[in-house]
């Protein structure tokens, strides 16, 4: 197979192209027509000469990230695409227009293997992990298809991030880097479930980047019903890794807690939520849980959900109740999954 010169750093691409014979800067050139022009031929860099093209297109390869699918909410505009990769295998990814700018929700497996059980997205299991420019490939065929940038990135659609983390990080770096789409450190989310060694990990990396922890139950037990990495790791240890990433890196920890109705969303879960965060500078999002079939687990009614916000918010915590967008086309939190597989059964 050739390789994949979308996942190569700009250090590691200019080593490549001196490698071929050519001078250095051919690397930036040929960087920039990647990753901020984002050619899809070799033929599109029409200042590299003939023979480079074609020593080029002998050696290594843009891997295709193509649509298959475009889905619009009628709730909100959200859009979820459908992406097919070179290996035939699908991802899908969320475009949602704020205010502030266009936010890309990414996918960064083929399935998942957390077993999270409010979760569409882990239905099949994990095929296999996306390679970075896989990763990159999603928010620059959205940034073509719409003519517009984006400008935040959220790495909270299929899979774990943690669990694809050397992918991860060179995606990080490529999807900030100052010769590519540039974009800011601090407005890339990144989304585990408590993975603990890669947690700090990602803290020693010193990024600027904000890390969400899928907390889902306050207590060890409570995490257990709903989410079988709990199995591996436990909640101390999980919580004391979000510390030591606001240690190394001052950011913030947000909390991703879904409310499933009769389930964590009492009013003890509130009390032992209070307990976990009030020594801690974080935020709790708070997310009724979207349905998916598969499942009878219920949302809670937005009155008793707010009652959840208040309770918190009475001891001084910082909390939000996540807008929900994208539920009428499965393009929520918790909604994504390989709709292929779906349609290919019926």
């Amino acid at each position: 197979m050739k390789k994949d010169i979308c996942s190569y750093t700009f250090e590691q691409l200019q080593s490549e192209i001196e490698a071929l014979g050519e001078k250095k800067f051919r690397g930036k050139q040929i960087y920039e027509w990647l990753h901020v022009k984002l050619a899809e031929d070799f033929e599109e860099m029409t200042n590299l000469s003939k023979s480079l093209r074609e020593k080029l297109e002998e050696n290594y390869e843009i891997r295709p990230v193509i649509m298959v699918d475009r889905q619009e909410s009628k709730l909100d505009g959200t859009n979820k695409f459908l992406f097919r990769l070179y290996d035939d295998n699908v991802v899908e990814s969320v475009l949602m227009r704020y205010k502030h700018g266009n936010s890309v929700c990414i996918s960064s497996q083929v399935g998942c293997r957390m077993g999270c059980r409010f979760c569409a997205s882990t239905i099949g299991g994990l095929e296999r992990n996306l390679t970075a420019s896989e990763m990159l490939g999603q928010i620059y065929r959205i940034q073509k298809i719409t003519g517009e940038r984006v400008s935040n990135i959220v790495v909270m659609g299929t899979g774990e991030p943690m669990d694809n983390y050397e992918n991860f990080l060179i995606f990080i770096r490529l999807l900030t880097d100052e010769y590519g789409l540039h974009i800011s450190q601090r407005n890339v989310t990144v989304s585990t479930c408590g993975i603990v060694p890669r947690m700090r990990e990602l803290a020693e990396q010193k990024l600027q980047i904000t890390l969400a922890l899928s907390l889902h139950g306050s207590t060890q037990e409570k995490r257990r019903r709903l989410m079988p990495v709990a199995n591996r790791y436990e909640l101390a240890d999980v919580l004391e890794a979000c510390d030591y990433y606001f240690e190394q890196t001052g950011r913030r920890i947000t909390f991703e807690y879904s409310l499933v109705a009769g389930v964590n969303d009492t009013a003890e879960d509130a009390k032992e939520l209070t307990d976990i965060c009030r020594p801690r500078n974080c935020h709790i999002n708070l997310i009724p849980v979207n349905p998916i079939k598969e499942t009878d687990f219920q949302r809670p009614t937005r009155e008793n959900a707010e009652k959840f916000k208040n309770k918190l918010e009475k001891h001084g915590i910082n909390v939000t109740i996540r807008r929900e967008m994208g539920s009428d086309i499965d393009g929520a939190c918790g909604q994504l999954r390989r709709r292929h597989i779906d349609k290919k059964g019926e």
